[in-house]
């Protein structure tokens, strides 16, 4: 890397440090300002795991949001400097720029949609596929590679690479749709939300930097400008939201975050890298799979149960009649029982057993739990899962691609 590249990664990444600074404090003055705002409008919540009614204002991460928005658009001459002002402007970085902008702020206006009307679960699916949108034909028309790397083992049957068409474009949306959601279904708990997204966030931070050295800098580059006043727009609403929670994120924060994460993925050029980071979430998605399709009855609420007396949590439940579920029902829950990753209790006839989340999961082989506990055990999964993720990219990588 040259001094005038060097110069291209340092000058803009230092303004955007500052400016991700300014936004840090200023999530941290407005939060508390708002709170009563929230609650005028009748945008509280209840705690069901404390012992008290306070009504706590929710969907503060649509000002965590906004800050991380309007840093952005302030940001958007800085990249090209000069010749933003001379009409000299790379107009393949100025549309991605955009077109990353505009699919954060979709997501953001559907979480934000989602706390205020409660949309049901198939509008959730759909439409974060029409805000991908923007960012697949950008794709396509700047790149369009939808070529992978076939691993060793397989290029004797395969040979060296594999031009998937249009199943590339469909697995980004499908990242996507997974991004958006899969943060909210791993939720219900102080600070989890928020703390898993800057764990994510954090090691997509640590792997762009890592390398800004390669071929691929202004790709990084481009990812580095998302990451760095997320996370730090993202720092300050955890401060908020770490227990005791003075405010809950709501579904406004999951969805434009996991946005975020499919942006810098998909337009960075590293998507199957980005999954790497999401292992919990992907454990929790396969695992909430028989309720989220409702072959096990699935109740509104998740959440793990509060022991007032002990002020901790524990497992919630589920009840169902064992002959009621279908084929498919009956044989997951007999392999769950084959690997003892559910409670299984008969009683009268009907069959009670904690609720698929990795959340309930933890409590069942720990047992109960305090809730502060509880977060910051997650969270330790979430950074063991990290250290996995880099040795998969990095050692075993090169063993199995020569990358």
């Amino acid at each position: 890397m040259d001094v005038k590249e060097l110069w291209q990664i340092g000058l803009p990444m230092f303004i955007n440090v500052v400016m991700s600074v300014v936004a840090f404090f200023t999530t941290m003055k407005l939060i508390p300002k708002f709170k009563n705002t929230f609650i005028k409008a009748h945008l509280f919540g209840i705690d069901m795991n404390k012992r008290t009614s306070e009504k706590i204002p929710e969907s503060l991460g649509v000002l965590s949001g906004c800050i991380f928005l309007i840093t952005l658009f302030l940001f958007i001459p800085v990249p090209f400097g000069s010749r933003f002002f001379n009409g000299e402007i790379p107009h393949d970085e100025f549309v991605e720029l955009l077109s990353a902008l505009l699919s954060i702020c979709c997501m953001t206006l559907l979480g934000f949609a989602d706390d205020v009307l409660d949309l049901r679960w198939r509008h959730k699916l759909f439409l974060p596929t029409i805000a991908s949108l923007p960012l697949l034909m950008v794709y396509y028309v700047n790149f369009n590679s939808t070529t992978i790397i076939v691993p060793k083992p397989l290029r004797e049957w395969l040979g060296l690479t594999v031009n998937l068409g249009i199943l590339y474009y469909i697995f980004m949306g499908l990242l996507a749709i997974f991004c958006t959601n899969a943060i909210n279904i791993l939720a219900g708990i102080n600070g989890l939300e928020v703390g898993q997204s800057l764990v994510i966030s954090s090691s997509l931070i640590i792997f762009n930097i890592i390398e800004l050295s390669g071929n691929q800098w202004k790709a990084h580059r481009f990812s580095l400008f998302f990451l760095v006043p997320y996370t730090a727009t993202s720092l300050a609403l955890f401060w908020y939201n770490w227990y005791p929670s003075l405010v809950f994120v709501g579904d406004t924060f999951c969805y434009y975050s996991g946005m975020t994460f499919a942006v810098v993925g998909i337009l960075g050029h590293f998507s199957k890298t980005t999954l790497l980071f999401f292992i919990p979430q992907i454990f929790n998605f396969l695992y909430s799979i028989p309720q989220l399709f409702h072959l096990v009855p699935c109740p509104r609420h998740r959440l793990p149960k509060l022991d007032s007396k002990l002020d901790k949590l524990n497992i919630s439940t589920t009840t169902f009649k064992y002959n009621d579920l279908s084929f498919l029902g009956k044989l997951i829950v007999n392999i769950f029982r084959i690997f003892r990753i559910i409670k299984w209790q008969e009683k009268d006839g009907y069959v009670i057993t904690n609720n698929f989340t990795l959340i309930n999961l933890v409590l069942l082989i720990t047992g109960p739990m305090h809730e502060a506990r509880l977060t910051i055990f997650l969270l330790i999964i979430q950074i063991i899962c990290t250290v996995m993720a880099f040795i998969i990219r990095y050692p075993l990588a090169y063993i199995f691609y020569d990358i």
